[in-house]
C-alpha cells in the first residue's frame, strides 16, 4: 500500500555491557522498496533516541535518514503472552470460588435461621400446646442441612486455599522471570524507521543503547601443586531488565561508561592585539527579524471573538492543543523558519525562570515590551516574557523596570542545538515562547519500565564483588566472550564464561610465630597476558579440590599480587624464647637484656615449601637505649602497615618431611637507672 513503511523483522546479534547500560547491534535484510521506507521491528521500547545507529553491511544502499519510532497494535486474545492469559485464568477461578463461598455462607446463615414460629394467637382462643414432634422435625432438619452445608464449605474453602497458592506462585514466578513480553491488550514496542537510498537485497545493522544492565566479574583457579602456571576462567556475573532477552548472542563486557559526552574539547585561541569577536557556534545563526510578531493576526482574531460564557471547571479542561515539531536530522527542515532566509534555522531561547528579567531582544529584531501580569496578586520581582503585542491593552505598566540586555553574542547550550528535539510554541503559548523552538522531553520510554531498569544497578554484589568501574580505575577495558550467551531480561545476576587467562602462579608459606604459632598459604598470581584482571571474587582449587573462595584485587598486566588461601595444617611452627638479664659496664651501670629466640619448622607436604618467617625487634625510643640484633634477619625492602619497619624477615626452605631450625634475637642494652614498661623480662 503506498505510504506504508516495509516492515523489516530484525535478530539480535551482539550486546556490549557496559559499567551501567548497553549497546546492542540487531541485524536486518530484504529487498528494498521503489520509495526506500523500511521499517526495522524488534528494538525495546527502552532503546534511547540519541544512540540509533544504522550500517549497510552488504548492498549498494546508503541511509539517508534514520529516526525511532513507537508502533502500537491490538492484540487479538490468541497473541497475548501464555502467563497472562494463566494469570487471567487462575484469578477468574479464584473470583468463581470466592462468588461460590459467599453463596454458601448466606446458604448457612439461612439454614441458621430457621425457627419454628406459633401462629398469631387470638384473644379469645385458650392456651395451645406446642407440637413437639414438629419442631424435633424441624430442629433435625436444620442439623442435616447444615451438616452437608457444612462439608461443603470445608471443601470449598481448601478448593480456594488451593487456587490462591497456584495464583500466588504463578504471579512470583512472573515477577521473577523475564520482562520482555508485555501484557496488555495494546502491543508497544519500538522500531527503526529508515530511508534507505538505493535497490536491490540489503543488509543492515541497527545499533542502540539500552538502560538497565550491569556485570561484575567472577573468576575461577585451578592449578596443582608444585606447577608454576595456573588456568584463570574470567566469568561475569551479567544482570539486566532491558525488556529483551538476550539469547544466543555475541556477548562483550566493558568498563567503560555509557553516561558522557564523546565530543573533543574545544580549545580557545590566544590572542595578543586588538579584541575579537568570538566566532558563532557551529548550527547557530540570529533569529529572523519580525518573529516577535508572528501571531499577531492570530490575536486581533482572537480579541474580535464575542465572550464565551464561562464553563464548569469539569468542562473547561480541554485536550492539549498540538505543536509542531522540528525536523529530524536527514528530514525536511523549514527553510528558514518563520519569515527568515532560506537555509537559516531558528535559535532556540530557554524560558527565563519565574522572578528572573525577561530577555532583550536578539540583535536585528525590533524592541520588544513585555505583557500585563496575569489576573491576581504579583509575585515581587516576577517578570513574563517578551513580545511586540499590538493592543495598548497588552502594554506593561508604567512601573515596570526595563529588561537588562543580553551579551551581544549569546551561546546556546547543548541541548538548544539539537534540532531533532526541538519543539515549535504555537499560539496558544505564552508570548515569549511563541514561534520559538525549546527543547522537550520525549514522553516515549515508559516510566515504570525505566525505574525497573533502574533497579539492576541496587542488586547486592557478590562477596568479594567489585563494580568494574571502580575496580578499573582511569583506564577501560573490553572482555569478549567465547561462545554465544544467554540471558534473560529478568533482573538478577547470571554467570557467563568469557576466556579461560593463563596466569603463572607460586605457592609460598607465611608465619609469624611470635603472634600465632601457624603457617599460612600465600598464592602469589602474576598476569602475564594483555587484559588487566578486575577486582573480584575468585574460587580457587587445588588439585581439583576446592579450597576456598578469596577476593582477588585488581592485576595490570605484568603485575603480580598476594592471594591469601587460608591455614596450612601440614606446616608446623614452634617458637621458643629466652631472656637473659645482667649487667654490665663500669660499675654495673648498664643492663643487658637477651633475648634468644629459637624457631621449629616441620614439612608434612610431599614437596618443599618455601616459608618467610617474620619476627619483630624493639624500636628505641631513647637515645641512650641500644638494640643489637643477631645476623641472619633483613629488614622489609618496601614497609607497609601489614610489615612494618620493625619487622625482620628471613626465608627458608623446608624439604619434603623435613623440618628446620632458625635462630634468632636481638640484645637490648639501658642504663641502669631505667626499666622497659611493662617489665624486662618479656618476649
Amino acid at each position: 500500500m503506498a505510504g506504508q513503511r516495509a516492515v523489516w523483522e530484525s535478530r539480535l546479534d551482539s550486546v556490549v555491557v557496559h559499567a551501567v547500560g548497553a549497546v546492542c547491534r540487531r541485524r536486518a535484510a530484504g529487498v528494498l522498496p521503489a520509495d526506500g521506507r523500511v521499517r526495522v521491528a524488534g528494538l525495546p521500547r527502552l532503546a534511547g533516541e540519541g544512540s540509533l545507529r544504522v550500517r549497510v553491511l552488504s548492498g549498494a544502499a546508503q541511509v539517508a535518514e534514520a529516526r525511532m519510532g513507537y508502533p502500537a497494535r491490538v492484540r487479538t486474545p490468541d497473541e497475548r503472552p501464555s502467563w497472562e492469559r494463566e494469570l487471567t485464568e487462575l484469578q477468574a477461578e479464584v473470583e468463581v470460588l470466592e462468588e461460590r463461598r459467599e453463596r454458601l455462607d448466606a446458604r448457612i446463615a439461612e439454614v441458621v435461621a430457621l425457627r419454628a414460629v406459633p401462629p398469631q394467637r387470638r384473644r379469645e382462643d385458650g392456651h395451645r400446646r406446642a407440637p413437639a414432634d414438629a419442631v424435633l422435625a424441624l430442629a433435625e432438619f436444620v442439623d442435616a442441612r447444615l451438616e452437608a452445608l457444612q462439608e461443603r464449605a470445608v471443601e470449598l474453602a481448601q478448593e480456594l486455599r488451593l487456587a490462591e497458592h497456584a495464583f500466588a506462585v504463578a504471579a512470583a514466578r512472573v515477577r521473577a522471570g523475564s520482562n520482555a513480553e508485555r501484557p496488555g491488550g495494546v502491543e508497544a514496542g519500538a522500531c527503526a524507521e529508515l530511508t534507505v537510498r538505493g535497490e536491490g537485497p540489503v543488509e543492515l545493522e541497527v545499533e542502540y543503547a539500552v538502560p538497565g544492565a550491569v556485570w561484575v566479574p567472577t573468576y575461577q583457579l585451578a592449578h596443582r601443586r608444585g606447577e608454576r602456571s595456573a588456568r584463570l576462567v574470567l566469568r561475569a556475573s551479567v544482570a539486566q531488565r532491558t525488556g529483551e532477552d538476550w539469547s544466543g548472542v555475541r556477548l562483550a563486557l566493558s568498563t567503560a561508561s555509557l553516561v558522557g559526552s564523546g565530543g573533543l574539547p574545544e580549545l580557545a585561541s590566544l590572542r595578543i592585539g586588538r579584541r575579537q569577536a568570538v566566532p558563532a557556534p557551529s548550527g547557530w545563526r540570529a533569529q529572523p527579524a519580525g518573529l516577535a510578531g508572528l501571531f499577531d493576526g492570530w490575536e486581533d482574531a482572537q480579541r474580535s471573538k464575542p465572550a464565551a460564557p464561562p464553563l464548569p471547571a469539569a468542562a473547561s479542561a480541554g485536550p492539549a492543543k498540538p505543536v509542531a515539531r522540528a525536523a529530524r536530522p536527514g528530514g525536511a527542515r523549514p527553510a528558514g523558519g518563520a519569515g527568515g532566509a532560506p537555509g537559516a534555522p531558528f535559535v532556540p531561547q530557554a524560558p527565563p525562570l519565574l522572578g528572573a528579567p525577561a530577555p532583550a531582544p536578539m540583535p536585528g529584531a525590533p524592541a520588544a515590551a513585555p505583557p500585563p501580569p496575569p489576573p491576581g496578586p504579583v509575585p515581587p520581582g516576577a517578570a513574563y516574557g517578551s513580545a511586540a503585542p499590538r493592543s495598548a491593552a497588552f502594554a506593561p505598566s508604567a512601573e515596570a523596570a526595563p529588561p537588562p540586555p543580553l551579551p551581544p553574542d549569546p551561546r546556546p547550550s547543548a541541548d538548544q542545538l539539537d534540532y531533532a528535539a526541538l519543539v515549535l510554541a504555537g499560539p496558544e503559548q505564552e508570548p515569549r515562547r511563541r514561534g520559538r523552538l525549546f527543547p522537550e522531553a520525549s514522553p516515549s520510554r515508559p516510566g515504570g519500565a525505566l525505574r525497573g531498569a533502574e533497579e539492576v544497578g541496587r542488586l547486592p554484589l557478590p562477596r568479594f564483588g567489585s563494580w568494574p568501574r571502580a575496580s578499573a580505575g582511569s583506564f577501560d577495558h573490553r572482555f569478549d566472550a567465547q561462545a554465544p550467551a544467554h540471558v534473560p531480561s529478568d533482573g538478577v545476576w547470571h554467570t557467563v564464561a568469557v576466556a579461560e587467562l593463563p596466569v603463572g602462579v607460586r605457592t609460598s608459606y607465611v608465619c609469624v610465630p611470635s603472634v600465632e604459632e601457624a603457617v599460612y598459604a600465600v598464592l602469589e598470581v602474576s598476569n602475564a597476558t594483555a587484559h588487566a584482571l578486575l577486582a573480584g571474587p575468585v574460587e580457587v582449587s587445588v588439585d581439583g579440590d576446592f579450597l576456598l573462595t578469596a577476593g582477588l584485587p585488581t592485576l595490570a598486566p605484568g603485575g603480580v599480587r598476594e592471594l591469601g588461601l587460608g591455614r596450612a595444617e601440614e606446616l608446623r611452627v614452634a617458637r621458643h624464647a629466652e631472656v637473659r638479664e645482667s649487667t654490665s659496664g663500669v660499675l654495673n651501670s648498664t643492663t643487658v637484656l637477651d633475648h634468644a629466640v629459637r624457631i621449629e619448622l616441620v614439612n608434612r607436604l610431599p614437596h618443599e615449601a618455601s616459608v618467610e618467617v617474620r619476627e619483630r625487634v624493639p624500636v628505641p625510643g631513647d637515645a641512650e637505649v641500644r638494640i643489637e640484633e643477631r645476623p641472619g634477619w633483613s629488614p622489609p625492602a618496601e614497609p607497609s602497615a601489614q610489615v612494618p619497619s620493625s619487622a625482620r624477615l628471613r626465608r627458608v626452605v623446608v624439604p619434603p618431611g623435613g623440618s628446620v631450625e632458625l635462630t634468632g634475637g636481638y640484645v637490648v642494652r639501658i642504663p641502669a637507672g631505667k626499666a622497659v614498661v611493662g617489665g624486662n623480662r618479656r618476649s
